[in-house]
């Protein structure tokens, strides 16, 4: 049993760039990983900068293993890129293959649709602490804006974000995000006409007083 993943082994310990508070990207051992170095011979199953080229199947159309090659990480300007090694291809047979997918970055294809621009990291970019894009009436929450992350971030943000549409759409919002339900500013129309028309068709009616009038119109 073994544990291919595409990204870089992270150290033991916390790098310089990944100080507490935040959330230590250092490798660990879980239960899962202990079972199986327990019953295959000690061996840890993660082996790291790998990506699988093809699914390889015999000639009755059943998976036989799979074509990988190694990789290489590199960082210029906070941005992440990688490269495959050259002569590192590899096959390991395999029956069985079961996919856990990460996250990268958002889709290019929407990313070039919108023409949006784009942080170091290749998430959508939005001036702190808001969710507007570079482009007018486009706005990012969640993993595209602040990468890879907790759903309880994906549920603040998105209640951010709906507030921050609202009031762009409408010039104000009483929509509920953090901090509770804002009090939206409203100027009571003038009625001057109204009290007119009422005072006219009230003082009409017969058995009306002056009074039952009066409080018709500021009704």
């Amino acid at each position: 049993m073994d544990r291919r993943m595409l990204t870089a082994e992270p150290p033991a310990t916390r790098a310089a760039n990944n100080p507490w508070p935040q959330f230590a990207r250092v490798k660990k051992t879980d239960y899962g990983h202990a079972e199986v170095m327990a019953n295959f011979g000690g061996k840890d199953p993660r082996q790291y900068c790998i990506s699988t080229k093809r699914f390889v199947l015999d000639d009755e159309g059943k998976l036989k293993g799979l074509d990988t090659v190694l990789v290489e990480w590199t960082e210029v300007g906070g941005k992440w890129s990688m490269e495959e090694v050259k002569g590192s291809e590899k096959f390991y047979p395999a029956q069985l293959v079961l996919l856990a997918l990460g996250f990268l970055g958002p889709q290019n294809e929407c990313i070039k649709a919108l023409e949006v621009k784009q942080d170091p990291r290749s998430n959508i970019q939005t001036p702190n602490g808001k969710y507007s894009t570079s482009q007018a009436g486009v706005f990012a929450a969640g993993d595209c804006r602040r990468g890879q992350s907790l759903v309880v971030w994906g549920i603040k943000e998105g209640r951010q974000c709906a507030e921050e549409v609202d009031t762009f759409l409408a010039g104000s919002s009483r929509l509920p995000y953090q901090g509770g339900i804002p009090r939206r500013s409203w100027v009571a129309p003038k009625i001057s006409s109204a009290v007119s028309a009422v005072s006219e068709t009230a003082s009409e009616r017969a058995g009306m007083d002056s009074e039952t009038v009066s409080v018709a119109a500021s009704a």
